[in-house]
C-alpha cells in the first residue's frame, strides 16, 4: 500500500468507544472500512469532513514523508518512541462543541497527555517533508497568532506544542443554531464513559490514495 500523508494518532482501544466513534463517522481507521453509520438524519451530512480521518486523537498531525526517508524508518521510529514514552492519563472525556465542531475532550491534569503528543511532535519531525505554500497559506486564512505562525514554520502545523488540546472529533463546524441540538443527539449514542481516559499506545495512520487514513501500526506506551 501507497500512503500519502501519514499520522500520529491516539486510536483509542477501548471496543465501546472505538465502536461508537467508528459508526457515528462513518469509517473504520482500526480496519481501513466503511462502517455503516448510525441511523440519525443528517449525521452525514455533518461528519463529511472528518470521516476520512476515522475516530481519533491527534498526536502529530498529518504529514508528508521526507523524501530522504522510507516508511520503514518511520515505523522504527515509532516503535523506538513508544519504547521511551510511558502511558498517560488523564481525568475522564466529556461531550464538547470546540471551535464550532463537535469533540469529546478530556478532563482533569492534561500534563501527561500534552507530554506525549509533545514527543511524537518533536521527535518524528525528522520524517516530515516541509509544509507546502499551499498548505501554509490555508492555515493563515483561519488567522493565526504570531506564536501560531512560528509553530507552524517549525513544526508544519500551527496547533502544537502549548497551542495543542487534545480532542476526538465527532462533527465538521456546525451552525451556532444546531450545536444544543447535535449534543443532545450525540449525548445519547455515546456509551458510558470511564472516569479516566488513558493513552497506552500511539497509532500510525497513513493515508491511501482515495483519501481514507487507516491504521498501519500500533505502538505500546511501555516506558
Amino acid at each position: 500500500m501507497t500512503y500519502t500523508r501519514f499520522a500520529i494518532y491516539d486510536a483509542p482501544i477501548d471496543d465501546a468507544l472505538a465502536s461508537f466513534g467508528a459508526a457515528w463517522l462513518g469509517w473504520d481507521v482500526r480496519t481501513g472500512r466503511v462502517t455503516r453509520q448510525a441511523d440519525v438524519p443528517d449525521l452525514d451530512d455533518i461528519t463529511m469532513t472528518p470521516r476520512k480521518y476515522g475516530f481519533h486523537g491527534t498526536l502529530k498531525p498529518p504529514f508528508r514523508l521526507a523524501e530522504r526517508h522510507t516508511l520503514d524508518e518511520l515505523q522504527a521510529a515509532a516503535a523506538d518512541l513508544a519504547g521511551r514514552c510511558a502511558p498517560a492519563q488523564s481525568g475522564g472525556l466529556q461531550l464538547t462543541t470546540l471551535g464550532g465542531f463537535l469533540a469529546l475532550t478530556p478532563t482533569g491534569n492534561l500534563t501527561a497527555l500534552e507530554r506525549v503528543a509533545s514527543a511524537c511532535v518533536r521527535d518524528l519531525d525528522t520524517f516530515r517533508a516541509p509544509a507546502s505554500e499551499a498548505e501554509m497559506a490555508r492555515r493563515r486564512s483561519a488567522g493565526l497568532s504570531p506564536r501560531q505562525e512560528a509553530l507552524m514554520l517549525n513544526w508544519g502545523y500551527p496547533y502544537v506544542l502549548e497551542d495543542f488540546r487534545f480532542h476526538l472529533t465527532l462533527s465538521g463546524r456546525l451552525p451556532e443554531a444546531d450545536r444544543t441540538a447535535w449534543m443532545t443527539t450525540a449525548q445519547t449514542h455515546l456509551p458510558p464513559l470511564a472516569e479516566r481516559y488513558e493513552i497506552n499506545s500511539i497509532a500510525l495512520c497513513g493515508e491511501r490514495s482515495d483519501g481514507q487514513f487507516e491504521l498501519i501500526q500500533r505502538y505500546a506506551l511501555t516506558d
